[in-house]
Parts: C-alpha cells; structure tokens; sequence
C-alpha cells in the first residue's frame, strides 16, 4: 500500500474558503489528504465574547478529534495570534502535542518562519479586519522585529463576510502594498480566498504573496516529511523556500 499522509485541519466554524482551498492545494500530492474540525469562530473583533472565542481548551477539543483520524500532523488554519501574540499559538501547538502526541504547527508561526527563512523583515499586511485589530497585529510584528506598517484592512468583523470579499479587491490591495516598498506581502485571514491570486499577482508585482491558508498548508507537508515542491500553481513560497 502507498503511504497516506493525512493533514489535520483546524477551523473556524463560520469559515467557508479554507476547506476547499486547502483541499484543492493538495489534490496533486499522491496519498495526501486534508482533514478538518471546527470550533465556534464568528467574529473577530477585541470584544471580550470575541476574544474567548479562542480559548485553548476549545481548540484542543478539537484538535482531539482530529487525532481520533490519525493524522500526521494537527494545525490551526487560523491567524488569531496576530492579535492575541504569537504566544499563544505556541502555547497551543505544546498542548495540542502533548494531549494528542502528533506535531503541530499554525498559519501565522508558519508565515513567521517562512519571513525569517527569507529575510523579509518588511512585509505589506492585507485584512479583511477592523482598525483596532489591525493595529495589534502590525504592533505584535513591530514587537518581534519586522514592519508591517505597510497595510490595507477592510473593517468588516463578521467571519462569514470575509469569504464574500471579491478577487479584485484582494488584487487591489495587494497592488496598493506592492507599491511601497515592501520584501513580501501576506493576505493575512485563512477566511480570504486568495491564496489562488498569488501566482498571478507575484508575476506582476514581482513580490512574493504568502496568503495564510497556504503557509500552514507548507508547514504542515513540511511537519509530515511531503516536499512542498510537489505543490504547483500555488506560488512561489512552495517552490522557493525550504
């Protein structure tokens, strides 16, 4: 029998773009599929209710159920340390690995390791967010020792929406960031479908595109020993940085 490699997917509730992005970026890897387990996830905002929504006890339920599939490896398609600090995410991934026994990893430790790999340490930031969390992502970067300052942000804060927002305003954004001085962007929520624009934008802006669906999706085939190169048309991060 070929060997399976099962990656285990966890989402937001209200999300309706990372199941089938993530699905349709492996589909050429022989033997890999996408698996998921949702927790409740509509809004995102500073709001206390918002905020516990990202408790980690949530998320390890989750992620249990995700082990009950035997998965290589457990990741949160999510980007809620970008406001929350990235702490938290590492505090997850620990408990997530010593509840299930399985790696994990997170879209924006992910995006943080590939920045690092490659030197970026100014990177254009594109959101569906409100002002206010914006401002705590792009202070949470500045804190680690990168400039997002570049930035583009739609103020909406219900979940749901962020799948409704069309192609060309994510071009848009991203040609706006393109245009200032900037080593990378990233399309920064796992609720954008975006990631599929990142080819065609980087062969017109000549910056690479690292949206956070597919940062967790390279990190993830990276935990389970699959070589990212195998993933084609989906940009350069997973032909370029190893």
């Amino acid at each position: 029998m070929s060997k399976k490699t099962r990656l285990g997917m966890l989402t937001p509730s209200s999300n309706t773009a990372l199941e089938p992005i993530t699905s349709a970026m492996v589909s050429g890897l022989p033997g890999v599929s996408a698996h998921f387990s949702r927790f409740t996830v509509t809004e995102i905002s500073l709001s206390n209710q918002a905020l516990g929504q990202f408790d980690l006890e949530k998320i390890l339920a989750a992620a249990r159920l995700l082990a009950d599939a035997r998965v290589d490896v457990i990741a949160w398609n999510g980007t809620s340390s970008g406001w929350l600090g990235f702490d938290r995410d590492q505090a997850l991934c620990r408990q997530i690995t010593e509840a299930t026994g399985i790696p994990a990893t997170t879209s924006v430790l992910a995006l943080n390791e590939i920045l690092e790999i490659t030197g970026a340490r100014r990177f254009g930031l594109a959101t569906p967010y409100l002002a206010d969390v914006q401002e705590r992502i792009v202070a949470n970067y500045q804190r680690s020792g990168f400039d997002c300052s570049a930035e583009r942000h739609l103020g909406l804060q219900v979940n749901y929406s962020f799948a409704e927002v069309e192609a060309d305003t994510i071009r848009r954004m991203v040609r706006e960031l393109a245009a200032e001085n900037v080593q990378a962007i990233t399309t920064f929520c796992t609720n954008l479908h975006a990631a599929h624009l990142a080819e065609e934008l980087e062969a017109e802006t000549g910056i690479p595109l690292y949206d956070t669906i597919s940062t967790v999706v390279w990190s993830s085939l990276r935990l389970a020993g699959v070589d990212t190169r195998d993933v084609k048309g989906w940009g350069r991060l997973f032909q370029e940085v190893h």
